[in-house]
């Protein structure tokens, strides 16, 4: 099993992250971008209203037609996390003191926004940044930035409708740095210490970003009603604003990009007389080549569509810019919403990545918690249990030891005492007699063929042994005698007797060839005269005392058998 299979029964990673953006001059945008290798993977788009002067979506209906639209043609679950671009409504910039806190800062920004004809009408949401840098005395320069939050609402709904969840809003301000920082266009301008100025031509009017490397110094923004111009009027009427605001920002490098299929920003780039190198980025129907390059599921057609702002939140994380504004649905949201904090965080393990939001984040801790605390709570409950157990059963253990000692040591004592009874030796000599006697017994049980009979059998305490019995030939005879020495090697084992068995002279001679022949044997490590022992008494004399019978005759076993 595969780890995003893992995170997926475990709630992690199991909806995508989607990123969407409304971009005017082409409608809504769905694009999933290869971070790694730099390539759009996957694209599609619906047109979509947008109203310029209130900077929202005309019709929610459409919008949420779109987003299934764009979901089905993509084959993408639509039961996903969505990062949305929006455009940009409103930026400024302010001075405040070093010691208002985040919420008196947002308080005051908040009576700033509500001057701005649209937030007049909609409740604001609010996010702001430090500039980087500039903090003067008892005061510090902030950026903020601002949107309808009925928009954002209204925007939420229809994709919980949907099954998707809203997890973050960024402007398109953002998400253009962000586009020109990864596809390296920006690439000369954004190095420490560069100053230089991007200009962003709207159907709105133009506005100005000044830069130092990635950070934000300072913004102006000049509407100008350029629908209401036509041909060169367009260029006269910009060049003659912009050209005064420009010198009030002196930099090294000027980077128009047009957003409007009204201006050409390299017919633009060629008019302004302005010191410095002047990049230009069709952002419209005037674009030539792609910002970064597509795969081949991204039709040619199509791929000239993808707009900066697209790329730009379809990068997710891969860029780190200070500009950060992000408007996760938190009213009044301070410097910390630039990064939402339900939004999902792009996690790299290996060749594996996956998107995982904060409370999926608290749910794998929280299983992995009781993973490891459940075994440990279960052992340090049942180990002392175990433990105590044990050491019963030792401790019962050793007292049997203590009494089985004890009683060995009366027993030697007793016998110091009377110096006639050695326990140890007695005791060696009983198991090593009968370890002889029941080797003997095996030997003789697994060796009698099936044709041979016993007759006799007796085993000595001191190892002597004497087998005496009958069979049908003589193979069975030898067959029995090297399975007994095979057996018993160190007995030295011979075959004392082989003989016919007959009765008499008339009856060995008379033998008669059809009929089998039985044959007498003994099996022996006895000497003659252990065999043939001298006549005993007719009477034998009353057993000794056990003290008067050391050093008498061996004790030995006698089986007498018969053959049946």
């Amino acid at each position: 099993m595969d780890l995003n299979n893992i995170l997926a029964q475990l709630g992690a990673g199991k909806k995508n992250t989607v990123y969407l953006s409304v971009t005017p001059s082409v409608g809504l945008e769905l694009i999933e971008v290869d971070t790694q290798a730099k390539v759009v993977k996957n694209y599609a788009y619906r047109p979509l209203e947008y109203n310029d002067s209130l900077r929202e979506i005309v019709n929610m209906e459409m919008f949420k037609n779109a987003v299934s639209e764009l979901f089905d043609e993509l084959k993408i679950n639509i039961k996903s996390n969505i990062v949305l671009n929006l455009p940009m409504v409103l930026l400024g910039k302010m001075d405040l003191s070093i010691l208002l806190s985040d919420d008196a800062i947002t308080e005051a920004l908040t009576s700033e926004v509500e001057q701005s004809y649209i937030f007049r009408r909609y409740e604001p949401l609010i996010s702001w940044i430090d500039a980087g840098g500039q903090q003067t005395g008892d005061t510090r320069k902030l950026f903020y930035s601002a949107v309808q939050k009925n928009v954002v609402d209204d925007i939420r709904n229809v994709l919980t409708e949907l099954g998707a969840t809203l997890v973050g809003v960024e402007i398109s301000l953002t998400s253009i740095l962000k586009a020109l920082a990864f596809s390296g266009l920006s690439q000369e301008q954004m190095k420490d210490g560069i100053s230089w100025n991007l200009m962003i031509v709207s159907s709105n009017g133009y506005s100005i970003c000044s830069m130092l490397g990635k950070n934000l110094i300072d913004y102006y923004e000049e509407p100008l009603a350029i629908k209401s111009f036509e041909g060169e009027e367009i260029y006269n009427a910009i060049n003659a604003s912009a050209q005064i605001t420009l010198m009030s920002y002196p930099a090294n490098y000027l980077y128009i990009v047009s957003e409007t299929d009204l201006v050409s920003a390299e017919l633009l780039a060629n008019r302004l007389p302005v010191d410095g190198v002047v990049n230009f980025l069709e952002n419209n129907s005037f674009k030539k080549q792609d910002v970064i390059p597509t795969s081949l599921e991204v039709i040619e057609e199509t791929a000239q569509k993808i707009s900066l702002e697209a790329i730009g939140i379809g990068i997710g994380n891969a860029v780190n810019l200070p500009v950060k504004f992000n408007f996760g649905g938190q009213s009044g949201a301070g410097e910390g919403s630039a990064e939402n904090p339900d939004e999902p965080v792009h996690v790299v393990l290996g060749s594996h990545e996956f998107d995982i939001s904060p409370n999926n984040a608290r749910n794998i801790a929280l299983i992995f918690a009781l993973i490891i605390l459940v075994p440990a709570l279960i052992l340090f409950l049942v180990v002392p249990m175990i433990a105590n157990k044990k050491q019963a059963h030792l401790d019962e253990l050793n007292s049997n030891l203590q009494r089985v000692e004890s009683e060995v040591k009366r027993l030697e004592d007793e016998q110091n005492k009377a110096g006639n009874f050695d326990v140890n030796a007695e005791i060696k000599k009983v198991l090593g007699t009968n370890r002889s006697k029941l080797m003997s017994y095996t030997a003789l049980g697994e060796s009698v063929p099936k044709k041979l009979w016993l007759t006799y059998f007796v085993a000595k305490d001191d190892g002597k042994l004497d087998v005496k019995g009958e069979a049908s030939n003589v193979e069975d005879v030898y067959t029995f005698y090297r399975n007994m020495k095979d057996s018993l090697i160190d007995t030295k084992l011979r075959l004392h007797k082989l003989e016919m068995k007959s009765k008499s002279v008339d009856e060995a001679v008379t033998i008669d060839p059809n009929q089998p022949s039985e044959y007498e044997f003994e099996i022996t490590n006895m000497t003659s005269s252990e065999l043939n022992p001298a006549a005993q008494p007719a009477e034998q004399p009353q057993e000794p005392a056990p003290e008067e019978n050391k050093g008498g005759p061996v004790k030995q076993t006698v089986i007498k058998l018969w053959k049946r």
